[in-house]
């Protein structure tokens, strides 16, 4: 444990900024990691021995779980490794390491439990191990499990360098899973770890000032702050016109990947891209045959018309000169409302924001099958804007969503945040007469020039500044609709600038 003391002392958090994460976060994590890291080198090594004294027709599966198993202790030493370069992002992690090193602390146990059994011989001692353990999750034999662990660990170092391949989905199917063999194993629940939203505004953008990273980046780089799946599911396809993988022409050598989504578990796929000579952003859509041939098109988003087509499908567009008409491109259907509307938000800032955009259909900038329930205007870093609460009408889930009320970009997205279906009590404070303050609001911002950080106070709650006071009141009358005496002008009626940005 010296190694860690002397790392707390040092304190290399400091230089990145020790006031937005916690100094205790990075020596908790590489304990963690490391100590079962070490943990597996030594069940590896110890069924490496019993491999070598049992019959060859017992080798298979036991050979199995030793590579899983060499695996599992390189993922674990690049987490503690990269936590130490990456130190902004740990918080966002602590509750996925919560629920999974446990888990694998009892796995490892159980396994060295059975090793030593000296009442059993060696290839009972195997049998017995594989066949208990293997019972223990349906469904997951014992090399399965460690599948899992590993897949796990994967993502978590996606999530830990913001990697464009981290999949939000895969991840919480795992975690699901491991939570289902803790109750199996009787392992207590894990306790979370609250990190709070003022570390992880300043932690993206001090990522972003030292990366020189895009927005877009960070939409879905981060876990969703909740999840309402959509009870039906659309389908997933790319129309074309579609050339063979390979036979494309290539955009530019010098390109940064914002987005990447897979569908149809891999099927279908879409990366959103910014040609970094001119800042031009471009979507890439590859689908597969049932032979297994790739087929792909890529067109600047400048070209395209994004709508949505169902509940859970966002429909793209192309014009057709030709035939004097929109023709499908894309169709891509999500498993929650949180991946749809960060999608369709994110589609329509990089093409409000791309100069060769010539002008956006109004109807375009409405994400459609969704009910506004209050708007305002509000001030933030001195600018206007216009707060919308939205409502979806197929999910019931509420966002916030502020768009540019004036300037170049009017009407453009700013930031988007989904409220909880069972918020805290005391989630919303009426400060004064025009200020609001929201706690455990996740902001997802849509463009370069916002900074969330700055709307947070030291509590972690994010202030909304309304224009009118009256606005104010009316915003929190829709989440709690009881009269607030301490405000005198609650009844006024908004004024005429409030109108919806998507008409006029």
């Amino acid at each position: 444990m010296e190694p860690t003391s002397r790392m707390r002392r040092r304190n290399p958090g400091s230089r990145v900024g020790a006031r937005d994460v916690d100094r205790d976060i990075g020596p908790y994590m590489l304990d963690g990691c490391c100590h079962e890291a070490m943990r597996s080198d030594k069940v590896g090594a110890c069924l490496q021995r019993l491999r070598s004294v049992i019959p060859e027709t017992l080798h298979p599966h036991l050979t199995a779980v030793i590579d899983q198993l060499r695996a599992t202790s390189q993922l674990l030493r690049e987490l503690a490794d990269k936590s130490q370069i990456y130190l902004s992002q740990v918080p966002v992690m602590i509750d996925y390491l919560n629920v999974i090193l446990p888990c694998l602390c009892r796995t490892l146990r159980d396994i060295m439990s059975y090793y030593e059994d000296n009442t059993m011989d060696k290839a009972h001692r195997w049998r017995t191990m594989y066949h208990r353990m293997s019972n223990e999750l349906p469904g997951t034999s014992l090399p399965a499990r460690f599948v899992m662990y590993n897949q796990f660990l994967g993502l978590l170092n996606y999530m830990l360098t913001r990697d464009p391949n981290f999949d939000v989905n895969a991840m919480e199917a795992l975690r699901i899973r491991i939570l289902q063999l803790r109750e199996a194993r009787k392992i207590d629940p894990p306790v979370p770890y609250r990190a709070d939203l003022v570390r992880r505004d300043n932690a993206l953008e001090f990522w972003r000032r030292q990366t020189d990273s895009h927005w877009a980046e960070a939409i879905f780089t981060q876990p969703l702050p909740f999840r309402r799946e959509f009870r039906r599911r659309g389908k997933s396809d790319a129309y074309g016109p579609l050339d063979r993988m390979g036979h494309i022409n290539p955009v530019s050598a010098d390109v940064k990947i914002l987005v990447k989504r897979t569908f149809e578990e891999g099927r279908v796929s879409v990366i959103i891209f910014l040609r970094q000579d001119d800042n031009l952003p471009f979507i890439l859509v590859r689908t597969s045959t049932g032979n297994g041939e790739l087929w792909v098109s890529i067109r600047p988003i400048n070209s395209l018309r994004i709508e949505r087509e169902s509940s859970s499908v966002l429909y793209i567009s192309y014009w057709e000169p030709a035939e004097r008409r929109n023709k499908a491109w894309a169709s891509l259907a999500f498993l929650t409302w949180e991946e749809l509307v960060l999608f369709h938000c994110t589609f329509l800032s990089l093409k409000y924001r791309d100069r060769w955009t010539q002008g956006i259909d109004p109807y375009e900038l409405k994400m459609g099958r969704e009910k506004r329930l209050f708007q305002a205007q509000i001030i933030e870093n001195g600018s206007r804007g216009y707060l919308m609460v939205m409502r979806d009408n197929h999910t019931g889930g509420v966002r916030l969503h502020v768009v540019a009320s004036n300037g170049p970009f009017e009407r453009c997205p700013i930031w988007t945040a989904f409220v909880s279906s069972e918020p805290l009590e005391s989630w919303l404070i009426h400060k004064d007469q025009h200020r609001i303050w929201i706690r455990d609001l996740q902001v997802y911002s849509l463009c370069n020039e916002y900074q969330p950080h700055r709307q947070r106070k030291r509590s972690g709650a994010f202030q909304i500044k309304f224009a009118q006071a009256k606005a104010a009141a009316s915003f929190k009358q829709v989440f709690n609709p009881i009269p607030d005496p301490s405000v005198e002008d609650a009844s006024e009626d908004l004024d005429d600038d409030n109108s919806t940005p998507s008409e006029g």
